[in-house]
């Protein structure tokens, strides 16, 4: 079994699915313990020719959606993106987490996009692969210049995320959430702050990720506590607490997903509960294989994010019951696409009415 890199949380860099060789890390003959070197986050960039990526999934509630970055440095174990990894030739394990893209010109790119008099205003869903507010957010500052395309177009935006730097924006999610334009999910997965550290080694604490509803809430903008991914054997009994807690910060609305395992996270999944808590590997796999009849995962559209079978019924059970005695069993009002209007050019023609 591979050391566990400091501060990262998969433990293999195995090559993605599309590569034809292998790599592996094998000893030198000497008999000499040494530590291997810290693993530095590594950035290059990526000249889009297109912010806007359109989807046709019927388990989602958007067909558009953003991604500022590739990769995402707060190395959740569990997150069903790591396998995008492998499109680029990089690893869907210490990679995904070490090796990332980001897209400075998305911004630029997007008002072009958004130009276009054959476009059409829907919700711009920002953060449903990887997280726009991952540390490197606070130098590159790219999911801040989409947030001003997007508020200076009054575009309606999603925005999902577990990072902090969310906060530094909350007078522009603020304000477009008062103006129907604008929401925000936020991503607990467990109130253990050891649990918290070892999954997702590079994200602000489940006390924090509270704080930061409560800071974008008295903004304004409307907040959706996310219990997702939620993993049978190891965070599903604390469900409800999480609820509450998130509740109790200013959150109206709720969600939760259990845990997902598509194609190369399942190996890194189990390796990494094989490490920090092999006495639960059973139970945890044996619920997860119950509820995606029989597999590791299952595909299917309308099944992949709900599972099916009597954990996946319970989880359902609770939920319904929970959020209904919180009051966050509420369907949240659609965004508004009425106000969308592009701003005016320097040079423009400009409306006397």
């Amino acid at each position: 079994m591979s050391p566990q890199p400091r501060g990262r949380a998969a433990r293999t860099n195995d090559a993605g699915r599309f590569e034809r060789h292998a790599r592996s890390v094998e000893p030198d003959g000497w008999d000499i313990p040494e530590e291997a070197p810290p693993l530095r986050t590594e950035v290059r960039e990526e000249r889009p020719r297109t912010a806007i990526t359109r989807n046709t999934s019927p388990d989602v509630g958007f067909d558009r959606s953003i991604n500022p970055y590739r990769g995402c440095e707060h190395g959740c174990i569990y997150c069903f993106a790591r396998p995008s990894h492998a499109y680029l030739g990089l690893s869907p394990g210490l990679d995904f987490e070490t090796r990332l893209t980001a897209r400075p010109e998305a911004p630029r790119v997007l008002e072009a996009e958004l130009r276009r008099r054959s476009y059409v205003p829907a919700v711009i869903a920002i953060g449903t692969n990887t997280d726009p507010y991952q540390p490197i957010e606070g130098e590159r500052r790219i999911m801040r210049g989409l947030l001003e395309v997007l508020q200076a177009f009054r575009h309606p935006v999603a925005v999902v995320t577990k990072g902090t730097l969310v906060e530094r924006d909350a007078d522009i999610l603020g304000e477009m959430g008062q103006a129907g334009l604008a929401r925000a999910g936020i991503s607990v997965t467990t109130l253990d702050p050891g649990i918290s550290r070892r999954m997702e080694p590079r994200c602000p604490s489940p006390a924090r990720r509270l704080r930061m509803i409560e800071t974008l809430a008295r903004a304004g903008c409307p907040v959706r506590v996310m219990v997702s991914p939620l993993v049978p054997g190891l965070t599903d009994h604390e469900l409800e607490a999480i609820l509450r807690a998130a509740r109790d910060a200013g959150a109206v609305a709720a969600s939760t997903i259990p845990l997902r395992l598509p194609r190369e996270v399942s190996a890194l999944w189990q390796d990494w509960l094989a490490a920090h808590y092999p006495e639960r590997v059973g139970r945890v796999m044996s619920k997860v294989r119950d509820m995606h009849g029989g597999r590791d995962y299952d595909p299917e559209w309308g099944r992949r994010m709900k599972g099916q079978g009597a954990w996946a019924d319970l989880i359902r059970a609770r939920f319904a019951r929970a959020t209904r005695a919180l009051g966050l069993d509420v369907t949240l009002p659609p965004l508004r696409t009425d106000l969308f209007r592009p701003p005016p050019r320097a040079g423009d023609q400009l409306s006397l009415f």
